[in-house]
């Protein structure tokens, strides 16, 4: 497992080969999560593009120190702090024309790393991400809820039989193998409380919550999102409301793409039409911007 520092954190990724004539696709996970999930559509498209995973700083194998020194740089767990750390990875590795395809709050950081890097990142590809409204009953609420599922997660529980059960159908519309759902559990334990809150609470104030639409419709890149068509976590409805901000948006949608019977785990519930869509978009953008559509419809 080869890392990068990144402000003093190990920062761990995995990097295939490079793809002549192809552009590299940067893929960016989920609150709780890692790199791992993107595993079966980094799989399909390997042969066909350079693809880099890596674990967000505090996440997964980015492991953080117990103890950080109050003014050390870049230790932020804003959307843009995250965004930062992508500039410093992509830089460390030397890669450019990339898309970036973010899942959840990876797609957040992604639109964030969009538009801090226009010379570097040639598109964007959300999965299960949208938002930009402040709902501010609903939101306390989360975040409440968030603060106490940060809180109760002793390191023990990855030892008690069959808690990784409670993994299987979470969020997801298709119940998941039961090895991705004990790797949800050990991402679950092992997330950095100081990560895990702050990137919770950091991108769900009412002035970051705004800030996405205008961030969206100030993109120049192509920017396309994905959308599982039961996600509970995510609803289209959101995801399509933060698409429309997007020049792309057009009339119906055109940068939308909702993958049917799916939640909020696209990339393990249908990895196939994910990364079908993916390459899709990524390949025919500069000739049609509506061509993903035909992948699912």
């Amino acid at each position: 497992m080869p890392t990068i520092d990144l402000h003093g954190v190990p920062c761990a990724y995995d990097l295939t080969l490079p793809v002549a004539a192809a552009e590299p696709l940067v893929f960016l996970h989920g609150w709780l999560l890692s790199r791992h999930y993107w595993k079966p559509v980094v799989e399909a498209l390997a042969d066909r593009h350079q693809c880099l995973a890596y674990d967000l700083r505090g996440f997964g194998d980015s492991t953080l120190p117990d103890e950080l020194p109050a003014d050390q740089p870049g230790q932020g767990y804003s959307l843009a702090a995250y965004a930062e750390d992508l500039h410093h990875l992509l830089t460390a590795l030397d890669l450019s024309a990339v898309w970036l395809v973010g899942h959840s709050l990876g797609g957040s950081i992604a639109l964030w790393g969009a538009a801090q890097m226009s010379d570097r990142v040639k598109g964007v590809i959300c999965v299960n991400a949208g938002g930009g409204i402040y709902l501010k009953e609903q939101f306390e609420q989360f975040r409440a809820a968030g603060r106490q599922i940060v809180k109760l997660r002793p390191k023990w529980l990855k030892h008690l039989p069959l808690v990784d059960l409670l993994f299987v159908r979470a969020g997801a519309v298709q119940p998941l193998a039961r090895s991705w759902a004990r790797q949800r559990l050990l991402d679950f334990v092992a997330a950095h409380p100081a990560a895990a809150l702050g990137a919770l609470l950091e991108s769900t104030t009412e002035p970051e919550v705004h800030r996405l639409p205008q961030i969206v419709a100030q993109l120049d890149q192509p920017t396309y999102f994905i959308a599982g068509d039961r996600d509970p976590i995510m609803e289209p409805q959101y995801v399509r409301h933060l698409a429309s901000f997007h020049y792309l948006f057009g009339d119906g949608g055109e940068n939308v793409v909702e993958i049917p019977n799916c939640g909020h785990l696209s990339m393990l519930e249908q990895p196939d039409l994910v990364a079908a869509a993916i390459q899709s978009i990524v390949a025919n953008t500069s000739e049609h911007p509506a061509i993903a559509k035909s992948v699912i419809s």
